[in-house]
């Protein structure tokens, strides 16, 4: 496994739409190990392919506890199909969005199809944080960012943040 870089906003390569994956080869299983290794590091409790400079649909959750053992998600071509009328709101935060956070109202609860590491097709139901978490990462794969949730006046001053700190060289996250 292998630790990959993460794209910190505005690179223009996270506004972009991924592509889907044809299957969960060799190839994918790697990218979503060395995603995990990435996230578990940052860290982070999902990241998606895309964070990593990856257009493919893919992208890994892990929202166990620190004296709980890891319990991953590993999903391709993840699709939500069902959301619940109700929302919620969470404070949300992004490894490519470093040090920012901010309140995002998502469906409460969530129903996604994708496939799993063995090129399985499953379906979960979220709710709660891994509802948010879930739909937070597929949004990355659609070119999305929480900060584009939110009103323009507070995405920009966050986006001026974030390259104010990049010329200053502490807007990456290492590698």
């Amino acid at each position: 496994m292998a630790q990959l870089p993460i794209l910190v906003a505005p690179d223009p390569r996270l506004a972009k739409k991924s592509l889907p994956v044809a299957e969960v080869d060799g190839e994918i299983r790697q990218l979503m190990d060395d995603m995990l290794e990435t996230m578990y590091a940052a860290p982070g409790i999902g990241l998606a392919a895309p964070q990593v400079g990856v257009l493919k649909r893919v992208i890994v959750l892990d929202l166990a506890g620190d004296d709980e053992a890891p319990s991953p998600f590993k999903m391709a071509n993840p699709e939500i199909i069902w959301v619940s009328d109700d929302d919620a709101e969470y404070n949300e935060g992004c490894l490519s969005v470093p040090e920012h956070y901010a309140d995002v109202v998502r469906p409460a609860s969530c129903v996604v199809r994708y496939l799993d590491e063995n090129n399985v097709q499953r379906e979960i139901t979220a709710e709660g944080l891994l509802s948010t978490c879930v739909q937070h990462e597929i949004d990355h794969l659609d070119g999305v960012l929480f900060i584009d949730h939110l009103t323009s006046l507070k995405r920009n001053i966050i986006l001026r943040k974030l390259v104010k700190a990049k010329k200053a060289g502490a807007g990456g996250v290492p590698a």
